[in-house]
């Protein structure tokens, strides 16, 4: 296939790109600038804006000629000043763009990554699928990066449904573990415990999925997914502890020995409040809904993509190891 990738330059869509080359098939990234993530790969860079603007969709649509679908991962997590307006621009007007651009190119399919923040979650016994509810208000909040977040994903997911002219497939990520998360994002308890830096455990728990299992659910969706459907890209429900432990063992070390106190996490929560008016960037991870966040089970099953989509995630174990791989040779402890 020809297609064209946004986000190619981020932890995800690095692991896309590389899926995608494997493949045989040609890739065009669509990128601000270029970083180590695209370096030495086999695709052909393009700087155009995405921008909701008459020559920037003339521009995007010259990118897209001839392509036979989108893979739009571009996003961003952004809590300083401005963040709900940079995130509308990536996560609202440029995939309205794209999609405009796509009519103009003939190109007739895009998967969006989205993010599991926008579904719902359960226990282990009952997890949460694409069509659990919840309530926005009680998790985020109004007013915070959280809920700019959330809401930005939520309007492109609307966005794309009722397009019309393009089917669009949404893919929704989880946890997701494994090689070329530079920043590091999910990786930063993987890098705490390589650097013997975390002595305590979340007392909740997340669905973690290998990075190249969710790679490969953007390609299946792409082949297989339902125009205005969601897809959950997650399968292994863990407890942060356990998860933690199988860190530990892969790495060598010591794993966390002691539950984070609820009092703990207020106390950082109100700490992280006050740091955060001073470097939202830095400390964007000790937003005190984050903090709480960690300390629930929030579980969610796959199914729909094993069932519709034909995945078949890998061990998770085996995704631990190539993230705690890259980190070490990369120099992150």
């Amino acid at each position: 296939m020809k297609v064209v990738l946004t986000g190619a330059t981020g932890f995800l869509g690095a692991n896309l790109a590389r899926l995608l080359v494997r493949r045989g098939d040609e890739v065009r990234c669509i990128v601000r600038r270029p970083n180590a993530c695209t370096e030495g790969l086999p695709v052909s860079l393009h700087t155009e804006p995405m921008l909701d603007t008459p020559a920037a969709v003339d521009a995007l649509a010259r990118v897209l000629d001839g392509c036979d679908g989108i893979y739009h991962l571009a996003g961003t997590f952004d809590p300083g000043p401005g963040g709900l307006r940079r995130m509308r621009a990536v996560h609202v007007y440029a995939t309205r763009a794209l999609l405009r651009a796509a009519d103009k190119a003939g190109v007739r399919r895009m998967v969006l990554c989205s993010s599991s923040i926008t579904v719902g979650f359960g226990s282990l016994a009952a997890p949460g699928d694409e069509d659990t509810p919840l309530d926005p208000d009680a998790l985020f909040g109004r007013g915070t990066a959280m809920r700019g977040y959330y809401d930005t994903k939520r309007q492109a997911e609307h966005l794309g449904a009722a397009w019309g002219s393009v089917e669009v497939v949404t893919v929704n990520p989880d946890y997701i573990i494994g090689p070329w998360d530079v920043k590091p994002t999910s990786g930063q308890l993987i890098v705490a415990v390589g650097r013997r830096r975390m002595p305590v455990y979340p007392q909740g728990g997340k669905c973690f999925q290998r990075a190249e299992d969710t790679a490969l659910g953007h390609v299946l969706a792409m082949e297989r997914g339902k125009p205005g459907r969601r897809y959950l890209l997650g399968s292994h429900n863990l407890k942060y502890r356990a998860f933690l432990g199988l860190v530990a063992d892969e790495i060598g070390a010591r794993p966390p020995m002691f539950p984070l106190p609820d009092v703990a996490v207020r106390a950082a929560g109100r700490a992280g409040s006050w740091l955060q008016s001073r470097d939202p960037h830095r400390f964007a991870g000790m937003d005190a809904r984050v903090l709480r966040a960690m300390q629930q089970d929030r579980f969610r099953t796959g199914a729909r993509a094993e069932m519709e989509l034909g995945l078949k995630p890998s061990p998770i174990e085996l995704g631990i190891k190539e993230a705690v791989q890259w980190f070490t040779e990369h120099g992150y402890f």
